[in-house]
């Protein structure tokens, strides 16, 4: 506050419930300029003019709009750690915010982040003798592209700490994809002898008297809910109907004998210019991987990082002026910082085929997607566009190109969708087709060719 206080006009006004009177203090610049009695019970702190008597100090402040979502974080870091107190946040005399006290940490996650997006999270709560873990993170298919939503509190406090987000992370291993990043909320209370806050000026970082021990615990808490939750999520895919995965790969594929390959014809040849027909089969590694055979080798093929190649240059192209309109307009809420992003951007998600409008109270309502967009997700995809605007991704040319990634990334093909022989080999004539088929947007590859001098190699023939 004294710092504060140096560099703005400030006014504190503070008193006792019960008591005859309290105290009013203004202060310039870090001069007292008045004291003087105040009935005023409970404490009010004002701030006007900042940085008035340091211009430069003034200058280095940001848009008006990156410095709101900075007072926004801060805001929601408190709000999150404790549950048990109202918040309410006003910009130029309009709400943003207005968080009412909650009964627990899932009440107030729902007044901030929406309903929606809480039914994607776990629960984890557990103790032990000297730490209690109450945690909310993604269930096993709810994972985003960015860390945006990943919040650690010690004692209340907010901290980033390294050590806890890869006891998270490890805690996925096996279900994370490599390019996806899970949602947690980590609310851990230990005995404040064990823990140093004053590392950091900030107190964002902190010295445990035991990390082993406190890395142990929440990873394997964590893993033993996550378990549960992939064995229930796992039992919503079946075999694919009508396919018995039980006949041998020669039963199956009988009727594509070599016969079927024109003389003369290279179906995959060096430089990976390959002509793809239905009457070859595609057969399927796992969920993800499709292995395609032909007279120069074998390629193997991820499809969800091919489809996000195709969809991501459609996207560029402009193809997405195809929208589909949606039967019922979708009410999505988001946090306060991710609506405030995505109304001031309507003008560019319209060109990727999102018609958004204002409902007010951190809601917007969706009325057009992307042709053939699954519109299941909308919380995630939108959450996951408002990230991309507000933490720019330098590894793209351009905030468009970054925002079109996120879209196809979200549009692609998942895991666990088995696609047909006809619907791959679309897919891959489409592969062809791009600018760069061989990476997805984020640089992954799409496909991995073996020639068959490649596997002459391999299998020790030459």
């Amino acid at each position: 506050l004294p710092s504060i206080a140096s560099v703005s006009k400030v006014k504190l006004v503070t008193g006792l419930k019960g008591s005859s009177s309290g105290i009013s203090i203004e202060i310039d610049g870090g001069k007292v300029k008045e004291i003087r009695d105040s009935p005023l019970a409970g404490t009010s702190f004002e701030v006007r003019d900042l940085f008035y008597n340091t211009p430069a100090r003034k200058k280095f402040l940001k848009t008006t709009s990156t410095e709101l979502f900075h007072i926004i974080d801060t805001l929601t870091k408190e709000a999150l750690s404790h549950h048990q107190i109202g918040f309410s946040l006003l910009t130029d005399n309009q709400e943003t915010m207005n968080l009412p006290k909650a009964s627990g940490h899932r009440e107030r996650l729902t007044q901030v982040f929406g309903n929606e997006f809480v039914t994607g999270l776990i629960e984890v709560n557990s103790a032990s003798d000297s730490m209690e873990l109450s945690a909310f993170v993604s269930n096993s298919g709810n994972f985003r592209n960015s860390k945006s939503h990943q919040y650690i509190f010690i004692n209340r406090r907010p901290i980033k700490d390294a050590s806890v987000s890869h006891a998270v992370y490890k805690a996925y291993e096996g279900v994370l994809p490599t390019d996806k990043h899970p949602i947690f909320f980590i609310f851990l209370t230990i005995d404040p002898g064990r823990v140093d806050f004053n590392v950091h000026p900030t107190k964002r970082e902190v010295r445990f008297e035991d990390k082993e021990a406190i890395y142990r615990f929440i990873n394997s808490r964590l893993r033993d809910r996550i378990k549960e939750d992939r064995t229930e999520y796992a039992r919503q895919f079946t075999e694919v109907p009508g396919e018995d995965h039980e006949t041998s790969f020669f039963q199956r594929y009988s009727n594509h004998g070599t016969s079927t390959l024109p003389q003369g014809t290279s179906l995959v040849s060096e430089n990976l210019e390959m002509t793809y027909r239905t009457a070859l089969p595609f057969i399927y590694l796992g969920d993800t991987f499709v292995a395609v055979s032909g007279r120069g080798g074998l390629t193997i093929v991820d499809h969800h990082a091919a489809h996000e190649r195709i969809l991501y240059e459609k996207l560029l192209d402009g193809l997405p002026s195809m929208t589909r309109q949606l039967l019922f307009p979708r009410q999505v809420r988001v946090s306060a910082k991710e609506y405030r992003v995505l109304l001031e951007n309507r003008g560019m998600l319209d060109t990727f085929g999102f018609e958004i409008d204002d409902f007010g109270n951190a809601t917007v309502i969706v009325r057009t997607v992307p042709d053939e967009f699954d519109d299941h997700d909308l919380t995630g995809i939108l959450s996951d566009i408002a990230a991309g605007f507000i933490e720019p991704n330098t590894s793209f040319p351009s905030l468009r190109d970054n925002i079109a990634a996120r879209i196809a990334c979200h549009r692609s093909i998942r895991g666990k969708k088995i696609l047909s022989q006809e619907e791959l080999s679309e897919l891959l004539d489409n592969l062809e087709k791009t600018e760069h088929p061989d990476q997805c947007p984020h640089g992954r590859p799409t496909r991995i060719f073996y020639s068959l001098h490649d596997l002459n190699k391999l299998f020790k023939r030459k």
